[in-house]
């Protein structure tokens, strides 16, 4: 697949195929995949529930391996999690136990930096993410929106080339999961990382993306169709070009708004 520009290759996707076994059944769920997503670039796994881009996310990731074909990261197979990439999930993975400040100095510290200079980092994303003021707080005492800021401060806090986030703002009511995806937006303006994002919602992967690679939806999972977002930032829901990508997805899918 072309990228698009001549930039460095950071993610390859190369005849990926997986399958589950139950009960001695074969459960394929994805199928020659094949995906190149380049330095820097934003590209949106777009897909309903049930077509594998969970999965797919999960390979790229190094949590799971390809039954066939294979996932290669600046061009050296995946065989396992690594530093260079940071993960952000669905669900709030912060520790209760540990304030915000605790909880984003978490890698740095496991990497074995003085204490100082893992609060320094810890410090500087807390300001990134918008929690300054709230270093002490517990994750009992922050809002869901602020729960996965920790999240997204945390994972960049280890400075990974590569930031995976699987449907990070699902559990958010409307209003704080459009805050969410602007914020975002507005971090990897500033922070510049090759990200790649899972989500089934049309107007996300539209506000965010570089590029959108739309699955089928059902399994086993194929890519369907790749759309390029080629809109100015910041991105305004309303703008006619906006609402004519919405569309045309929305009918190619079966996804709804």
């Amino acid at each position: 697949m072309e990228s698009g520009n001549a930039l460095k290759k950071k993610i390859e996707c190369i005849g990926v195929t997986k399958s589950f076994y139950e009960n001695g059944k074969e459960l394929p769920v994805l199928e020659k995949i094949d995906i190149t997503i380049v330095e820097n670039e934003l590209v949106v796994i777009l897909g309903p529930g049930q077509s594998g881009k969970t999965t797919l996310f999960r390979m790229i990731a190094g949590l799971e391996k390809p039954t066939t074909g294979k996932v290669l990261v600046d061009g050296k197979e995946v065989t396992g999690p690594g530093r260079h990439v940071g993960i952000v999930f669905q669900r709030y993975m912060v520790f209760p136990w540990k304030t915000v400040l605790s909880n984003i100095a978490l890698g740095p510290k496991l990497r074995g930096l003085p204490k100082s200079e893992c609060h320094d980092i810890a410090r500087h994303y807390i300001e990134l993410v918008g929690l300054k003021g709230f270093e002490k707080s517990f994750p009992h005492q922050l809002s869901g929106g602020m729960k996965q800021r920790v999240g997204i401060a945390r994972a960049m806090a280890n400075d990974p080339d590569i930031l995976l986030m699987d449907e990070p703002f699902g559990q958010l009511d409307a209003q704080t999961r459009i805050q969410m995806e602007q914020e975002t937006a507005r971090i990897l303006q500033i922070e510049k990382k090759t990200v790649c994002f899972v989500t089934n919602n049309i107007d996300e992967a539209i506000y965010l993306g570089d590029r959108i690679i739309v699955l089928d939806g059902k399994l086993p999972g194929r890519m369907h169709k790749i759309h390029r977002v080629d809109l100015p930032r910041p991105r305004d829901f309303t703008d006619l070009a906006f609402l004519e990508l919405r569309q045309r997805i929305t009918e190619e899918t079966e996804l709804t708004l």
